[in-house]
């Protein structure tokens, strides 16, 4: 979502429909998470009989974070029960090619999307895009809202650790400050390039947010990370 499409004035003040929009590029990448945790969490890596039903107890804490880091009212978080995504549902291997962007492209034939090793692959690739369109999603919303880095960045953080056991739960899983790391070199450079129509203010919050995102979640002590602006 383009910067200067999707952010207000930067001073909480968000337009109900802008808010709509806002917390919509928040769920879709939630649902891909989900689908994707559901499939991984099998440990099989076979399609037939994969449901998210009983992979849904921990959105609770993650959806109450959500609210809070875009201060998004009842109505925008009711958005996510019209979706679908986190109702009860089976996992086709089309949706783990949505999720992955088509980076592995369509085997011929299609019924090759459900052999396991290709499970694996879209799941693996689904889940970088997805995180790291959740963490935009979310430092969009966020600097939408007028929260200021050094509070926004610790909720968003969390969000993320919630996001990062779902989508690997029980492995070796991606860490959120892989995940910073990604957002930064995938999202940034569009924003922050010197002919981006980003307004300044803009600009200058998305570097905070990295900023501080990378010292909550590399541990290090405040004040050790600071954004030029």
């Amino acid at each position: 979502m383009a910067l200067t499409r999707s952010l207000a004035c930067g001073d909480g003040r968000v337009p109900s429909a802008r808010a709509e929009r806002l917390g919509r590029a928040i769920f879709a990448p939630l649902g891909g998470i989900v689908e994707i945790g559901t499939v991984r969490s099998t440990g099989t890596w076979l399609l037939p009989g994969v449901s998210v039903g009983a992979f849904l107890e921990p959105l609770g804490r993650l959806m109450e974070g959500v609210r809070v880091v875009g201060r998004f009212s009842g109505e925008v978080m009711a958005i996510a029960d019209e979706l679908g995504y986190f109702a009860d549902h089976d996992v086709p291997a089309a949706s783990l090619l949505l999720w992955s962007e088509g980076i592995t492209g369509v085997p011929e034939p299609p019924q090759r999307l459900e052999e396991p090793e290709l499970v694996r692959r879209l799941c693996r690739i689904g889940a970088d895009l997805q995180l790291t369109r959740l963490l935009q999603a979310l430092v969009t919303a966020a600097l939408a809202a007028g929260t200021e880095s050094g509070e926004g960045a610790v909720g968003i953080a969390e969000v993320l650790r919630v996001a990062c056991g779902l989508v690997e739960p029980g492995r070796a899983r991606i860490t959120p400050a892989e995940v910073q790391r990604m957002w930064r070199v995938a999202h940034l450079p569009a924003i922050l390039r010197p002919a981006s129509d980003a307004p300044d203010w803009g600009k200058t919050g998305y570097r905070a947010y990295d900023a501080e995102l990378e010292r909550v979640l590399q541990g290090e002590g405040p004040g050790a990370v600071r954004a030029c602006v």
